[in-house]
């Protein structure tokens, strides 16, 4: 008896211990107006780990003493109501839903900075890292690595007494499949901060169906884990800017588009924003924070159909008459095209020109030629013949690709138009059959993927195990 006694009160012990590390490791949440210790100040503790903070402890009070002054309440009928003690909080500990745990932070740590000068690296290191990723696209590079590289060095000097130096927002245009978010991904990865992906295409503005503009803010912060500090050191990507062009002749109220490029001016500028911790929408359940776009690098992409036109017809205008006039189709088959756009096209496009004001850094990305197709396919670090050849050799099965299998894949795309992402559709497409009859014979040690297989009118080369060829040069 002695014994299970003594078992008992180890293991009532041993519980209270691993609460109370508990209570010391993460925050308490209030029950009611769901904010964590750290915003709500000391919290009244009630049985079964139900916390009320002061404020809304004091709201209820001041309620009853009203209706009770009112004569809504009578004392009579206050004594006959339930006690807390014997109101069953179980039951609202059941109802209630949990709030996510946040660990409290450490007082004794020193408060590092988030960025050192010394660790950024330099512009001609974050073009070489992205090279290494990406295939062509050399202006594009240089100027990404340059802005970057000044924007965190105006975010860790912090020294702007003298001197404001201005945010280096950019805007990246160039034809869908050209590596505009790969870019942003590769870049983000190197530098090691968060990094938030949003789409111009659902935000509207505040009032509306759709998503507020606030919304690319608390993306940013769940990506930095809810560090706020961490969070205003970050990078926002807003794909298909473009989708934000004002509508020509309509008489209805443009909430998705100039309406949210005049909405997103003071967010790109740097203004403080009140965002959501953990939710998507702001709501009375949902703790807000604030977060300072100072600091926040913005990056807007878009395709820019049609852009070409508009660019054609003001290089047009600018000599049409006279001895030294254009010919009207000279610039019909320009590749180049794209590069001569200038602010006041963008305007034409449908950009309001206080939006485009605040994307200092406007610089182009070209289509992809066959040729940059085919390096795609086997020269970057992750390249995606690289990805199946880590596959089938996970299998124990050699996997290479001949030179006319890679050029009869790059002219497949190109004819699909939509750049490097039809590269992963055509191969899905023929190692689909490879992939599922691989597994089944263990006899099979390499397997060739040759240009009458992807122009369809040959099969791929199966050697036997003992029989394999050295991988071809360039393709390992």
């Amino acid at each position: 008896m002695t014994d299970d006694f003594d078992s008992k009160e180890e293991l009532m012990e041993e519980e209270e211990r691993a609460d109370k590390k508990n209570h010391t490791e993460y925050e308490n949440f209030c029950f009611l107006c769901r904010r964590p210790e750290s915003q709500a100040g000391k919290m009244i503790e009630l049985p079964n780990n139900i916390h009320i903070c002061s404020d809304c402890m004091q709201k209820s009070f001041d309620t009853m003493n009203q209706q009770m002054s009112s004569g809504k309440i009578n004392y009579s009928d206050l004594m006959n109501m339930p006690g807390i003690s014997m109101i069953d909080l179980s039951n609202f500990r059941n109802t209630a839903p949990q709030p996510k745990k946040i660990k409290k932070k450490n007082e004794k740590e020193e408060k590092k900075p988030a960025l050192d000068l010394k660790n950024i690296p330099a512009p001609h290191k974050i073009k070489a890292t992205l090279d290494e990723y990406v295939i062509g696209q050399e202006h594009a590079k240089k100027v990404m690595s340059v802005a970057v590289y000044n924007h965190y060095k105006r975010v860790a000097t912090d020294t702007m007494d003298e001197i404001d130096i201005e945010k280096s927002n950019m805007l990246m245009i160039g034809p869908t499949g050209c590596g505009k978010t790969y870019l942003v991904k590769t870049l983000a990865r190197l530098l090691d901060v968060p990094l938030a992906i949003a789409d111009a295409t659902s935000l509207t503005e505040a009032g509306y169906i759709g998503d507020d503009i606030e919304s690319v803010v608390s993306k940013l912060l769940a990506a930095a884990d809810n560090d706020v500090e961490k969070a205003e050191h970050g990078i926002i990507f807003i794909d298909e800017i473009d989708k934000l062009a004002k509508k020509k002749n309509t008489n209805q109220r443009d909430v998705s588009g100039e309406a949210v490029q005049q909405g997103m001016l003071k967010l790109l500028e740097g203004s403080e924003v009140e965002v959501p911790v953990g939710a998507n929408s702001k709501n009375a359940m949902v703790p807000l924070t604030t977060v300072n776009t100072r600091n926040i690098l913005f990056i807007c992409g878009g395709a820019f159909p049609d852009l070409e036109n508009i660019i054609k017809e003001r290089l047009n205008k600018q000599a049409s008459i006279g001895f030294y006039a254009d010919l009207k189709d000279k610039y019909d088959n320009d590749p180049h095209l794209l590069e001569k756009v200038a602010v006041e096209d963008l305007r034409n496009f449908g950009m309001i020109p206080e939006f485009i004001g605040r994307l200092p850094i406007i610089f182009t990305l070209n289509g992809l030629t066959e040729d940059m197709l085919v390096k795609i396919l086997h020269e970057p670090k992750n390249a995606i013949l690289k990805q199946y050849q880590k596959l089938l050799a996970l299998d124990e099965v050699k996997l290479d690709f001949e030179d006319d299998a890679l050029k009869a894949i790059a002219e497949k795309a190109m004819e699909k138009q939509t750049g490097a992402r039809a590269l992963r559709a055509i191969l899905e497409e023929y190692m689909l059959d490879i992939m599922y009859e691989i597994p089944k014979d263990d006899s099979i040690g390499q397997v060739v993927i040759t240009g009458d297989y992807i122009r369809g009118t040959g099969g791929p080369r199966i050697l036997l195990r003992g029989q394999e060829m050295p991988l071809l040069e360039g393709h390992a």
